[in-house]
């Protein structure tokens, strides 16, 4: 029984059937890609339109007061814009963890919201330590049925957003983190 319990839960961590908004994908180290080289995505929207994800652990050397320089609160601050994909590189998104349900944001996973600069405005005019954000530039994007084939054909994993807090772990180890959890053995609690 034990054994037929891990083994449904490492095949959970391959099936395409465990894509579904809020989870995290997992790129396998033999990925070549260099769009999706070593990376880790949030899944932000899965349906029948497509797939749509967030890379976690690509920051770039821009400032985000240079990208957002009307928002004084931003000023003089170290937030770094993320390169979220390769798709639509110009559109900005906002990604929240948030201890309460705020105006213009759309809930991805228990605590993990997008919203808009005006959330960003309030969070950091008014701070809880819990309460932090990132900000993206483009996104990830599939074709309907295409992340599953690229499953099917081992370039993903799947890991559950509750893995690890994504806004706390180091965007230089996100992946080697993930591919250690992925490989680490599973245990059963009691």
């Amino acid at each position: 029984m034990l054994v037929a319990a891990l083994s449904a839960q490492a095949q959970q961590e391959f099936s395409p059937a465990a894509i579904e908004k809020g989870v995290l994908l997992v790129a396998s180290p033999s990925l070549s890609d260099p769009n999706f080289h070593q990376t880790v995505l949030l899944i932000l929207e899965h349906g029948q339109g497509g797939t749509v994800g967030l890379i976690l652990n690509r920051p770039t050397n821009v400032l985000l007061s240079e990208v957002l320089p009307d928002f004084t609160v931003l000023k003089r601050t170290p937030y770094r814009l993320f390169a979220g994909g390769p798709v639509k590189q110009t559109q900005l998104i906002l990604l929240f963890r948030l201890t309460q349900v705020l105006p213009d944001t759309r809930q991805i996973v228990a605590g993990i919201y997008v919203g808009t600069p005006h959330v960003l405005e309030l969070i950091m005019t008014h701070p809880k330590p819990t309460e932090t954000f990132r900000a993206f530039a483009g996104f990830a994007g599939w074709a309907p049925g295409q992340l599953e084939h690229e499953m099917i054909e081992g370039a993903w994993a799947i890991l559950p957003s509750d893995a690890f807090s994504i806004f706390d772990k180091d965007p230089a180890t996100l992946w080697l983190d993930s591919i250690t959890r992925l490989q680490a053995p599973k245990s059963i609690s009691h």
